[in-house]
């Protein structure tokens, strides 16, 4: 064994020492652009009060405009007032209506992008451009989960730019000169993007080959640590190279196994966006008039939002959300950087009322989200295996997905799959198979270290940073002076 052990170390020195620095290196860049990179300068939403006791009819505003379905509909905040928001199709821009009138509001989109973009980032500069994207791309990439979205570029040297989502008045990201490059970088060398998307076999023989042989020899090198046994330490960079050895072999077992069972989880079930609106709603059975009642229905309620949603048996709903509390909010740019990785709810709880009759319903916010896991999931609740509401990101429900509260709802057979669901517009906000489970736990424990998280988000990032540079010169770089000296030595005839 010990004798394989140093053979197998020596023929994969070459091959993972070179995995070890370019995948060490370039993962060195996702903690310096999370850390520096540029952030958004407010962190809760717009909100403004809502007062719909003067507003058109809902219905009267669906008669005039046509407007028969829709996939989403709610009352969102906008410039110093609030509008009725209405999404016909899921990736076209979105309808606005004024609610004292009714009369619809040409072009309030990308108005709604360029206010959203100037209140989360506080700049004050001319706009650049103005963009409305539909699918991802290098720059916004498949990770951001969020579309259709617009980028709003502004007049600045450091090239500030923001995605905003207007169905959740959400800020995507955002992003400067310094993020473009740092984030081109990572993908470059990290995922390695620029390989052709026909090619995407040959990427990941490559990647699985450098990997491998990094994880390899990551084993062959804990069973020589453990194998063999020195009286005294050996001289020079190859003592020096046993000592990292280890205090280094775990975290190097961590990086090069999660990253292969990543790569391999990936290539053979590649991940399918899960975020789903709802089926059309139909917008002609709502007759119970809100509007009128709305001293009434809101008396002694912080209501803070107002959508049109749609239960499984077909009911239309008035879903009326409460306000949530903001004080000790996040303020600092550090404080919103790390809420936006752990996550702040954002809204309180819900009241339903049946859009038909006014009624209102007893299920409340849980009920709903189990009838609309079952809408998506096709299955029934004697199939549910637990359910929860998450108010937080975390390993199974991250950042990426940008939408809090929503309820997570645990399937067994036949659907074999955890999914989340957003009450707020009935929208399927994420969905993980159980076959997808282990592979999400590895990265998030082993190649991200979230089980730091205890240490904060600054100080996850300096250790798994640190974690990264050591192995990239104690083990990568002074392994591969190792090998280029045994290389030199057999070229001259000396046997090592």
């Amino acid at each position: 064994m010990r004798a394989f052990s140093i053979k197998l170390h020596r023929i994969l020195a070459l091959l993972g020492g070179l995995a070890i620095l370019i995948w060490g290196l370039s993962g060195l860049l996702h903690p310096i652009m999370v850390t520096w990179g540029p952030q958004q300068a407010v962190f809760f939403p717009p909100s403004t009060p809502l007062d719909l006791s003067e507003a058109r009819p809902f219905g009267e505003v669906f008669e005039e405009a046509g407007l028969q379905e829709a996939r989403a509909v709610k009352v969102i905040a906008s410039d110093g007032r609030s509008l009725l928001q209405v999404t016909a199709a899921p990736m076209e821009p979105r309808r606005y209506f004024d609610l004292l009138t009714g009369g619809e509001i040409e072009g309030q989109d990308r108005t709604q992008a360029e206010f959203l973009a100037r209140y989360y980032t506080q700049a004050s500069e001319p706009l650049r451009s103005v963009e409305f994207i539909t699918e991802f791309t290098d720059n916004y990439p498949s990770v951001n989960r969020l579309l259709p979205v617009y980028r709003v570029a502004f007049e600045r040297q450091d090239d500030l730019a923001i995605y905003v989502y207007t169905e959740t008045n959400a800020s995507a990201g955002v992003s400067n000169r310094f993020k473009d490059i740092v984030q081109t970088g990572f993908r470059w060398f990290h995922s390695w993007s620029w390989f052709p998307r026909e090619a995407d076999w040959a990427r990941t023989v490559l990647i699985l080959m450098l990997v491998g042989s990094a994880f390899a020899m990551t084993l062959s090198g804990i069973a020589m640590l453990v194998l063999i046994r020195r009286k005294a330490r050996a001289p020079g960079i190859r003592g020096w190279h046993r000592i990292a050895g280890y205090g280094l072999a775990v975290p190097a077992l961590f990086f090069t196994s999660s990253g292969l069972f990543h790569l391999l989880q990936y290539s053979v079930d590649p991940p399918v966006p899960a975020l789903r609106l709802s089926e059309p709603l139909d917008l002609t059975s709502g007759t119970y008039d809100l509007t009128a009642d709305w001293k009434a229905v809101s008396e002694g309620m912080p209501i803070g939002s107002v959508s049109i949603i749609e239960d499984q048996a077909g009911r239309v709903l008035y879903r009326l959300g409460l306000q949530a509390s903001r004080s000790g909010g996040p303020v600092t740019p550090k404080e919103i950087r790390n809420a936006r990785f752990d996550g702040v709810e954002v809204t309180g709880p819900a009241v339903y009322l049946d859009a038909a009759t006014g009624e209102v319903l007893d299920e409340g916010d849980r009920g709903l989200a189990l009838e609309l896991a079952g809408r998506f999931t096709g299955a029934g609740p004697e199939a549910v295996e637990g359910m929860k509401l998450v108010t937080r990101f975390g390993a199974a429900y991250d950042f990426r997905n940008k939408r809090l509260p929503v309820w997570q709802v645990d399937y067994g057979a036949p659907v074999h799959a955890t999914v989340f669901v957003d009450t707020t517009t009935g929208v399927l906000a994420d969905q993980t198979l159980d076959r997808q489970k282990a592979e999400r736990l590895s990265f998030s424990m082993l190649h991200k270290w979230n089980f730091l998280h205890p240490l904060g988000r600054d100080g996850q990032n300096l250790a798994t940073a640190l974690g990264a540079l050591s192995l990239v010169v104690a083990i990568g770089g002074l392994g591969l002076v190792l090998d280029l000296q045994r290389r030199k030595r057999r070229k001259a005839g000396q046997v090592q």
